[in-house]
């Protein structure tokens, strides 16, 4: 069973289509006793990092994602995978889940030699794989993948990189850290590359024997 983190600001429909075209069973909630029982989590997000936030704070997810991470996979999706790291500037200054080491910036428009470029990123652009050994893209070919963003990860360490995308330098596209991975792309609107990589996704939580709860007094 995957738990579609449900805290007000994710694109639910189209996920959980692909989670069923996958014939993967799924509960949507925002309530930490329910996720308790999947066996793996799915952070969607769609908005501002600092409501995005706000609102985890209020329904107690944050803590529980981040006690939750330790024993069982978790994948964040677009502002969902932002809300992963250490603190993001947009808006204000405003501190993250701390799950991947790094801080999240706002695409500065143009480039060093004057150039000008669209934000947001909108659209296809092809992966570049950086560490194929991930069990989130084991056996995929780099593909086109489905972005909409303006803001990026800054990494802290370079080992949590597992793919880029090429929009005025590299930006990162999908991060992994022990349990923890995001991908900044959509994968459930990036075709059959998206499902192959879901696929994995829930391969890798098939293979996980979660023998700990993420509840408060059991982790």
């Amino acid at each position: 069973m995957i738990g579609i983190v449900d805290y007000g600001m994710g694109n639910l429909y189209s996920l959980s289509q692909a989670l069923k075209r996958l014939e993967q069973s799924y509960i949507i909630s925002d309530d930490p006793g329910e996720l308790d029982t999947t066996d793996g989590l799915i952070l969607p997000g769609v908005g501002a990092f600092k409501d995005a936030m706000g609102l985890l704070k209020e329904k107690h997810l944050s803590d529980y994602l981040s006690r939750c991470a330790q024993t069982k996979p978790l994948l964040g999706i677009c502002l969902g995978m932002q809300l992963l790291f250490d603190e993001s500037e947009e808006g204000v200054l405003t501190k993250g889940l701390g799950l991947i080491p790094g801080r999240i910036f706002r695409f500065p428009g143009v480039t060093n030699e004057g150039v000008r470029y669209k934000v947001p990123h909108m659209g296809w652009n092809t992966l570049t794989f950086v560490n194929s050994q991930s069990a989130l893209i084991q056996g995929l070919e780099p593909n086109y993948a489905y972005f909409v963003h303006s803001y990026y990860a800054d990494l802290k360490n370079s080992n949590t990189l597992i793919a880029v995308a090429d929009y005025y330098g590299h930006v990162p596209a999908i991060v992994g850290k022990g349990l923890v991975f995001g991908t900044q792309f959509h994968p459930e609107k990036s075709g059959v590359f998206g499902q192959a990589l879901l696929k994995n996704y829930l391969r890798l939580v098939s293979q996980i024997d979660d023998s700990c709860s993420c509840g408060e007094e059991k982790c």
